[in-house]
């Protein structure tokens, strides 16, 4: 029997230990490229069957070894019906911070804005860690592009007020849910954190 890929696990409901196996024996471009292959449907079913799976820290998003405002890349991809594939960009502020900075990558940002976003650990024990649109970091990489509102631009319609409630699904590769004044809005996202 053929090895099944990322999709066809979700489709198959298979648990959550062997979807994480099966992600982490993977190399990072095969990696990114099943994540990202996964649609609406797929992070739906997936969102339910990580719950409460796999522990969640900000070690996920950024390791406790990179260095103070290091960037560190994951890639994403959404179910909405455009700007499906971005980035968000992550950083530590300083060593052993509580709270990490980051900001949506996307061909459109000129237009919707760079989203900037506040990442901490939260006492929901269903989705441990938030990235949260509703704070915005004091700082950023030299790199990176001014900090602009949340109100600001298109940025009012796709950030504003949003809160991601993210889950663990492997070592590299996490699921968010998108929340509006504590309601989910029916929008997921799956983020897989680049290995090189």
């Amino acid at each position: 029997m053929a090895k099944r890929d990322f999709p066809q696990l979700v489709e198959c409901l298979a648990r959550p230990t062997h979807i994480a196996e099966h992600l982490d024996g993977l190399g990072n471009a095969a990696r990114v490229e099943q994540t990202c292959a996964l649609q609406l449907g797929h992070m739906k079913r997936l969102w339910e069957m990580v719950e409460n799976a796999h522990p969640l820290t900000l070690d996920h998003f950024v390791g406790a070894d990179r260095a103070p405002m290091e960037e560190v890349v994951h890639w994403g991809k959404n179910g909405l019906p455009a700007f499906r594939r971005f980035q968000k960009r992550f950083l530590r502020p300083s060593e052993g911070a509580d709270e990490l900075w980051g900001y949506n990558e996307q061909t459109m940002r000129h237009f919707t804005g760079p989203g900037y976003f506040v990442t901490h650990e939260s006492d929901h024990a269903d989705t441990p860690v938030w990235i949260n649109y509703t704070k915005l970091p004091p700082g950023k990489a030299p790199q990176w592009p001014a900090i602009l509102p949340n109100s600001a631009r298109l940025s009012r319609v796709i950030y504003h007020g949003t809160v991601d409630r993210m889950r663990k699904v492997s070592e590299h590769v996490s699921i968010g849910a998108a929340f509006k004044k504590d309601k989910p809005i029916g929008a997921y996202f799956l983020l897989c954190r680049d290995a090189q």
